[in-house]
This record gives C-alpha cells, structure tokens and sequence, in this order.
C-alpha cells in the first residue's frame, strides 16, 4: 500500500479515439510526470489520426455529475480544461472549479485540430473570457487566438507587440494570472512562448520549429504544464521543463497511420529515462 498517493489531476475536454488529443492525451502525459488523471468528458471526436471529422457534445449536466462525483470522492491537486463543446459546459466547469480556488487551473481552450477551433463562435469567446479566466491560474493561448478573444472586447484587429500587452493586460486585470502566449516570431523567425502576468512578462522560452506535421503537439505541452505544476513547480518553471519534454516528444513523435505524426510521450522511458526531479 502506498502512503502517499500520486498528484490527481481532473481534466475536462474531448474524447479523441486516436489519443492524440483531449483527455487521453491528458492522462498519459500525466502519467509520465507521476501524476494520475481524472477524466470528464465534454465531447466525443470522431476523427483519425489525419483530420478531426465531427464532435458530438456531452449534456452539460452529465458532464457536471462526472465531476462532482469524483471530486467528493477523491482531492483534485490542479485541473485542466481544454476544448469544450458548449457555454453550458464551460458555465458548469466554471461553477465547478469555484469551490476549489486552492487548485491551479490551467485552461488550454482552443484545438486547432477541430474545423473552426473554437474560434468561430464569438458566444463561447466571451464565456471564457467572462467566466473561465478569472479563475483561471494559466491561460494558454496562440497570439492569433489571444487576437480573435480580444475581438470581443475592442474594435477591429490591430497587429503589433503594444496590443498584445494590451490584451494581456485586459485579462490579467479580470483575475487571470497569468497568460501564456504561444508559438510567436520574431523577426528572424524565432519561435517562442511568452507568459505574462499583472505587471509584464515574467519568462519567455525559445524552442526551434520542426517539420511534422503534429497533431497533438499543444495538448503535449498544457498536460505536461499541468502535471508539473500539479507537482508543485511555479508557473515559471513549468515554462522551460514542460517545453523541453515537449520537444523530445516531438523528436520522437510516430506515424500510426497515413495522417499525421503523434507526440511520443513515453520516449524518456524509451530513450533514457529523466526524472521529473531533474528539472
């Protein structure tokens, strides 16, 4: 018997038949960092490993007894939300996560694999602005995505570094802690994720693009930040040790089938194992 059970992780999203994203996703990078998932399911996929066809939508409050069942029966030490299907999800989510401010709350909201990413329906971009974030401990997000949100509270779409702090700054001053931007370039093209919180940026990581093309690869890397932080690291170190793990599964990434290449999450176990504690 163990004493000292692993960190338990409640993670809301899809159910993805490949594993390459949403929940299963979830639970086996969870697993590499010793932490144990708990899975709600919002949606399911129908999809293979080249494209996302269809989403079928789980009933709000089916979704919300999965978790409140788990929760009053096991401690949660951080969630995870990614892509839901509805506002009724993300209002129940919302509620749900309120009776447990303790806990980090990392929310990973948009999944480019599906047709419009989320993105297309401007009643779910104010709902996760409005209710999800405040709460939320991190937020990740593409700069495109930050952009499309920032639609719902100022006019047209400006380009340029001084609106983006500006509209990280408009959701950190509504309770976000902190947000992390995703995938930018630089002039000479550097890719890097920045986090941001009340008063600027607090850390930025580079990382070096590769071929693929990956499905998965953003869903590796807001699991991994979850587990770690779950395991008690900061937010600033979450930011190097969860890119440096995502960039070895991507190294290692395999073609199951003629679509797209899957983030290998267990290649440390493969080739050489780290310890979290190496971090």
């Amino acid at each position: 018997m163990q004493s000292q059970p692993l960190p338990l992780i409640m993670t809301f999203g899809v159910s993805d038949p490949v594993g390459a994203l949403g929940v299963q996703s979830d639970l086996a990078a969870f697993a590499v960092h010793g932490c144990h998932g708990l899975s709600v399911v919002a949606g399911i996929l129908v999809a293979d490993s080249a494209k996302v066809e269809n989403l079928h939508e789980v009933d709000s409050d089916w979704m919300a007894d999965q978790a409140r069942v788990l929760l009053e029966d096991m401690p949660v030490a951080a969630f995870k939300v990614g892509a839901v299907a509805t506002v009724l999800q993300l209002a129940a989510i919302a509620e749900i996560v309120s009776d447990y401010p303790d806990a980090p709350l990392i929310l990973d909201p948009f999944l480019t694999a599906l047709p419009d990413s989320g993105l297309a329906d401007e009643e779910m971009l104010s709902a996760i602005r409005s209710i999800l974030a405040p709460q939320t401990t991190v937020l990740m997000l593409s700069q495109s995505e930050l952009g499309r949100m920032a639609e719902t509270w100022r006019e047209g779409h400006v380009n340029g570094e001084d609106t983006l702090l500006e509209d990280v700054a408009e959701l950190t001053t509504a309770g976000c802690q902190y947000v992390l931007v995703m995938g930018t370039r630089d002039d000479i093209g550097t890719c890097s994720n920045t986090l941001f919180d009340a008063d600027g940026e607090v850390a930025r990581v580079e990382w070096k693009h590769l071929p693929g093309p990956f499905i998965g690869a953003g869903n590796t890397y807001s699991a991994a930040f979850t587990a770690l932080m779950a395991r008690g690291m900061d937010a600033k170190q979450a930011l190097f040790a969860a890119q440096e793990y995502t960039t070895g599964t991507l190294e290692h990434a395999q073609r199951f089938g003629m679509g797209k290449f899957i983030p290998n999450k267990f290649y440390r176990r493969q080739h050489g194992p780290a310890s979290i504690n190496d971090h």
